[in-house]
């Protein structure tokens, strides 16, 4: 079996978004500017601040993002998220970052029916997307594991910040734990007084306001097919931009069958739709970060519909018909690559 490694492709759409979000000739030169770059939650991020409280808040911002992978991490043996799924059961005392989390998974899986859901972690597992062993399960293992994914299984007392999982289920945050860093962070860099920022976070990007000169901040969305390439760019302003897709993390079996790490939680097996990429703009990037794997399984038909319910996201989907979906709230803010031009555009 090959596998297929494509940590260098993230890191390149990582450079091509920030360059595409800070253009030298429109940032106010007399801002001051602060940068820091980490490796958290699996990825290289790239903060940048722009403001005499910059440094400071980024090194904040820095910080939770790190006690946030810590306490989030499904391997970590001293996460909570570990000490939740080895619990047996019991009834598990956890903090109100995750308690937050697991409640608002609930609350898109029912929204999403089902499209998300956080107890698949022992189906992730089985493929090896979380360790890099990667295998094809056989089918009677499949189905073993899936009889215990649901998320029925999750037993969540807000009150006293407990949960306790049933029938042997663990759960795994990985789906919405980088959007909510982004917005954690975006908390913290506003209360530091800062107006004017970028967060790059691998997929994931955070925008705090405008660029330092008031016009709003360009981010690019990566081609499929090829990370050097972009399907087009977003101007935003105080948005997150989540964008998600199977060429982010798969592996190709000796006849050239490709597996990706996105899996539909009713058959256990890489979802399977007609969409390539999906992008979700919104205030929320928590939110933002779990739709995009959501509507990715969901396909497009799906999709549209969930979008014309739910209008407080805006996104951009790209299908295997060389169609754009876009939603109307952002159709005068995006603009097409060169390659992507010919696309048919639908407006959602």
């Amino acid at each position: 079996m090959t596998y297929k490694n494509i940590i260098s492709a993230i890191l390149s759409v990582s450079l091509i978004i920030i360059l595409s979000s800070c253009n030298s000739q429109s940032i106010d030169n007399t801002a001051q500017e602060s940068e820091i770059d980490l490796f958290a939650m699996d990825t290289y991020m790239s903060l940048k601040a722009y403001g005499t409280t910059g440094e400071t808040a980024l090194q904040k911002a820095s910080d939770k993002i790190k006690a946030l992978e810590t306490t989030l991490s499904v391997t970590n043996e001293e996460s909570e998220i570990f000490r939740l799924n080895s619990a047996g059961g019991k009834k598990t005392e956890i903090s109100s970052d995750t308690a937050f989390l697991i409640e608002r998974s609930l609350e898109i899986n029912k929204e999403t029916n089902g499209a998300f859901d956080i107890t698949l972690y022992p189906v992730t597992k089985e493929w090896g997307f979380t360790t890099g062993s990667y295998k094809i399960p056989s089918q009677a293992r499949i189905d073993e594991l899936l009889a215990n994914v649901g998320s029925d299984n999750i037993l969540l007392d807000t009150d006293g910040n407990y949960v306790s999982l049933k029938n042997e289920a663990n759960i795994d945050l990985g789906g919405i734990a980088k959007g909510y860093a982004g917005s954690c962070a975006e908390d913290i860099i506003k209360a530091e007084g800062v107006t004017s920022a970028i967060l790059n976070m691998g997929g994931n990007v955070q925008t705090i306001g405008t660029k330092p000169d008031g016009s709003s901040w360009k981010v690019g969305i990566q081609d499929p097919s090829d990370s050097t390439q972009l399907v087009g760019t977003v101007e935003v302003a105080d948005k997150a931009v989540v964008t998600s897709g199977g060429y982010e993390r798969y592996f190709e079996d000796e006849l050239g069958n490709i597996y990706w790490h996105i899996l539909d939680p009713k058959t256990g097996y890489s979802a399977k739709t007609d969409i390539i990429s999906v992008t979700v703009i919104g205030s929320d990037g928590t939110t933002c970060d779990a739709l995009s794997t959501s509507l990715f399984v969901m396909g497009t038909e799906k999709s549209v519909d969930y979008l014309k319910t739910y209008r407080n996201h805006d996104a951009v989907i790209v299908s295997n018909d060389n169609t754009l979906y876009i939603t109307k709230g952002i159709i005068n803010e995006f603009k097409a690559s060169n390659e992507f031009s010919g696309y048919k555009i639908i407006t959602i």
